[in-house]
């Protein structure tokens, strides 16, 4: 029987098993889906199929940077506790030099790429790590940047990856803090999309301190409020953390420009695991 990607897919969803493992099973009972199943449960592999299922949004971001590229990725796990196990960070550091080098398209081309210091396919290395920490392991994202790059990760929770346009590794790393910190959302005015500015115009004409102010008046200052918000999302214009009475454009002035930057947050967007208030009380009380 002709096994289709299809299929396999099906196995992989129901089982949380590996490709090549989905599709030898399925091999093995001639397409047979139930049956297959039961292969991949008796083998152990099939294991993993609950874990699959549960809420990682915990987890650790990583990056790697070398002369000509650098590379940051988000990987996640269901607990804090498991985000700080060395063998899960080394993972994560493993995969973010992976994606450095390898260069994968998304993260599927990423699961199918061999790993030198994994010593096998990620998809197979992640099956194994589940296996061993007991926890549902997954590759969320990750940004690779050709050229200058720097990067800074806090804690493993913020990610930044920088790329500029000249080498200067102290400035760059400040920057780096820097976005991590103020969460800028554009490099400059000329980047923010006219939509945005449209939206924050509409919202600020329709507050209710405004709505006793001639048009003209109410104008200007919706003006000057959406001016101010917009240097708020801008990296250049925003204040220095490490000194406030510099803007980054001034930090930076005769030394590089900002081609481009990304800021992770870990788990942002992602649902996180909730307890009820007894499930909480007992859970203290257990630690």
């Amino acid at each position: 029987m002709n096994i289709t990607a299809t299929m396999v897919k099906e196995l992989r969803d129901k089982t949380g098993a590996g490709m090549m493992d989905a599709k030898k099973a399925l091999v093995e009972v001639d397409g047979d889906m139930d049956k297959a199943m039961e292969v991949l449960r008796q083998k152990g592999i099939a294991s993993a199929d609950k874990k699959m299922g549960r809420i990682a949004a915990e987890g650790r971001i990583g990056s790697f940077v070398s002369a000509s590229v650098g590379a940051m990725i988000e990987v996640n796990c269901e607990t804090d506790f498991v985000a700080k196990n060395e063998e899960f960070i080394e993972l994560t550091n493993n995969l973010a030099e992976l994606v450095a080098t390898a260069n994968p398209a998304d993260v599927e081309a990423l699961l199918a790429t061999t790993c030198p210091k994994c010593g096998k396919v990620v998809e197979e290395a992640l099956k194994e790590k589940i296996a061993s920490i007991g926890e549902k392991i997954t590759i969320r994202r990750f940004v690779r940047y050709e050229g200058n790059a720097a990067t800074y990760i806090h804690n493993g929770k913020i990610g930044v990856l920088l790329s500029t346009s000249a080498v200067d590794e102290a400035l760059a790393k400040d920057v780096c803090l820097h976005i991590a910190s103020s969460a800028p959302e554009f490099i400059s005015r000329a980047d923010i999309p006219a939509s945005v500015i449209e939206e924050e115009t509409r919202i600020e004409m329709g507050k209710e301190d405004l709505a006793n102010k001639p048009e003209q008046i109410r104008a200007k200052i919706v003006e000057g409020r959406v001016n101010k918000l917009m240097a708020q999302k801008c990296l250049i214009e925003q204040p220095f953390v490490k000194n406030p009475d510099q803007t980054i454009e001034q930090l930076i002035s005769g030394k590089f420009s900002i081609v481009k930057f990304d800021r992770f947050v870990l788990g942002e967007g992602l649902e996180k695991r909730s307890e009820n208030f007894a499930d909480e009380v007992m859970s203290q009380i257990s630690k």
